[in-house]
């Protein structure tokens, strides 16, 4: 058999057996990444009902249904408002607006403006992460450079007490990207939820405060 194909079965049985995935599917998450962002928000209190946040990222969406629980009343509506963004398509969240495109783009943003009508952001929660090829210094090159577009959004567009949590993976572009909070923001800390596997070099840094 193909190493490809044995790998693929291993990571098949892996994933079919993960309890994460499972309590997925039985809670209605859209993926079981939606438990890495349920305990940081929990963990270091990072949302309260009336913020205004952005998913970036956001498709499939689990994170958006994170978010949009966090800021559900009583009476089921949101308190708050919750903006996606990805370039991929995501299904509908109730509550939840979502914008195709790449905010990179003048139009994208400007839709973005339109929608916030001038106000900053509370939160902003990055997710993105781009293909990689298995080529360590090329995979670097990239998700450096979706680390730096995630900072210069939430720069840009976050209130000065705000918060960013964004993924990223250690590497060679780890320090640097973490040398760039810390001249950016007031406080800068690693997460890693216990969601996130033990293998997996992804982990998450969470940003307090612009400076």
């Amino acid at each position: 058999m193909p190493k490809k194909k044995k790998v693929n079965k291993a990571w098949l049985h892996d994933h079919m057996n993960d309890p994460y995935v499972k309590m997925a599917v039985n809670l209605g998450y859209r993926a079981r990444a939606a438990f890495k962002l349920k305990e940081m928000l929990e963990s270091d209190r990072l949302i309260k009902p009336g913020m205004k946040v952005v998913d970036l990222g956001s498709s499939p969406g689990s994170w958006s249904q994170v978010l949009r629980e966090a800021l559900l009343t009583k009476n089921g509506l949101i308190n708050g408002r919750i903006i996606a963004l990805d370039l991929l398509p995501m299904e509908p969240i109730v509550g939840v607006e979502f914008i195709q495109g790449d905010f990179r783009d003048d139009v994208v943003l400007q839709q973005l403006r339109e929608r916030l009508n001038a106000e900053q952001l509370d939160l902003v929660v990055s997710d993105m992460a781009p293909n990689l090829s298995g080529v360590s210094s090329a995979d670097d090159a990239r998700i450096e450079h979706v680390c730096e577009l995630a900072i210069d959004f939430a720069v840009s567009h976050l209130k000065p007490e705000g918060v960013l949590i964004m993924k990223i993976f250690h590497g060679s572009c780890y320090s640097g990207i973490v040398h760039r909070l810390k001249q950016t923001f007031k406080t800068v800390a690693p997460r890693k939820p216990a969601a996130s596997r033990d293998r997996s070099r992804e982990t998450f840094l969470l940003a307090k405060g612009l400076k």
